[in-house]
């Protein structure tokens, strides 16, 4: 059985793709991960013995520049040159990667699901489109993320209505151009490409603790976290900081960029302080540094999170659902420090598991993160966070390619 596994998107889009890969590996099959050209994902994919077939532009340069540069689309208008390059560059080597494929598995941007979709429907292959938190999902529980150039209408708290503007949201935004490439290819143009893409029964690739799927609205298939098992060491140096004294806090905004590094750099150094701890700052797609020389500071790039969470305080991150996720399975409490998309969702989540706490805003200061860490060093909140650990799921990966290789997709 060939499979191909599709994302354009962040490292918290293309790792998991690369756990249910080597699942579906372990099961017999043969997989291809199509997925951006940046280096760590390759790396990443490598590191595992995973096929990386690069496609488009890289994704941290684009992610960079819309956080920090200001060039986010902010019309349908500005959206549309975005959706055909996307679309351009994508179609033509999926639709040849996926000769010979028996499945396709999309996540990431909705326009490289869509096509993904439409070279599944061309071929006569399955499709699964997988979703990596539940607010992507339309559901009557929560409403849909705004999107440029469609703020939601003030004063409708009515999810079921908001969700149903949904479809003409996104039929302005992506009909279009989704709706050309699959008359190029020979498939009948989409009324709904929202619905049409999701399927009837798109995957949940969550937690069931961590981020529940309520059933009221679609019929998902949640099969829990794709969570790629990590076993790289720890650098040297660092397990010397780790062993020089009690456990650091963690600080990290993952894939993230913030407008101001300097200063977040800064208020977590001054947070850990205020608690008397020291401080393990991840630089990350944010390029924390440290703000001075003292030895209580230590600085980390790529590294293994499931080695180095367990052995931490508390863990402050920007709210992604594989750091929540892992951070969860570690034990650690945790501080969710919310920036775009679904990471509000995982700051709630954490608050209401007690388990940690939600940082009020995107940005943060000394004193903003000096209060929300006495919450997740309170020994109530270790105690939560030890008892979560032993109800996360480990097994999404692997059930979601059981359910590939059974053919039940």
């Amino acid at each position: 059985m060939r499979v191909l596994l599709t994302s354009r998107g962040s490292r918290g889009d293309v790792e998991p793709l690369a756990a249910l890969a080597v699942a579906l590996r372990e099961g017999g099959a043969e997989v291809l991960v199509a997925a951006p050209p940046d280096r760590e994902f390759a790396e990443l994919l490598g590191g595992v013995g995973v096929p990386h077939l690069p496609i488009g532009a890289s994704i941290r340069a684009l992610v960079k520049e819309v956080r920090t540069e200001g060039k986010a689309p902010r019309t349908s208008a500005d959206m549309r040159p975005h959706v055909e390059g996307l679309i351009a560059f994508t179609a033509e080597a999926l639709a040849e990667a996926a000769q010979g494929c028996e499945a396709i598995v999309a996540t990431g941007l909705f326009p490289s699901v869509a096509v993904s979709h439409a070279v599944a429907e061309r071929l006569g292959v399955r499709f699964a489109a997988a979703f990596l938190q539940p607010t992507t999902l339309p559901s009557f529980d929560h409403p849909p993320h705004p999107m440029p150039g469609w703020p939601l209408p003030p004063g409708v708290t009515d999810n079921r209505e908001l969700w149903d503007r949904d479809v003409a949201v996104m039929n302005d935004l992506f009909g279009g151009p989704v709706n050309a490439y699959r008359e190029s290819i020979g498939l009948a143009p989409l009324a709904n490409v929202r619905d049409s893409v999701y399927t009837d029964r798109p995957w949940l690739a969550t937690d069931p603790l961590l981020g529940p799927w309520r059933p009221i609205g679609l019929d998902v298939v949640q099969t829990g976290g794709w969570v790629l098992r990590d076993e790289r060491p720890l650098p040297v140096d660092l397990e010397a900081f780790l062993d020089a004294g009690e456990a650091p806090v963690y600080v990290g905004f993952g894939s993230i960029p913030v407008r101001d590094p300097k200063e977040a750099a800064r208020a977590a150094v001054a947070a850990a302080r205020a608690h008397g701890r020291r401080l393990v700052l991840g630089r990350g797609w944010a390029d924390l540094e440290a703000v001075d020389g003292d030895a209580d500071c230590f600085v980390v790039g790529e590294v293994n999170q499931q080695a180095l969470f367990p052995r931490t305080a508390a863990v402050v991150h920007h709210g992604g659902a594989g750091t929540t996720t892992t951070a969860a399975m570690a034990g650690a409490p945790q501080v969710v420090v919310p920036q775009i998309v679904d990471q509000p969702y995982w700051a709630g989540r954490v608050a209401e598991l007690g388990i940690g706490a939600a940082h009020e805003g995107p940005v943060p200061t000394a004193e903003s993160l000096t209060s929300a860490l006495a919450m997740a060093l309170d020994a109530k909140t270790a105690e939560r966070a030890a008892e979560v650990a032993g109800l996360v799921r480990r097994d999404g990966a692997e059930r979601a390619a059981k359910l590939l290789l059974d053919g039940k997709v």
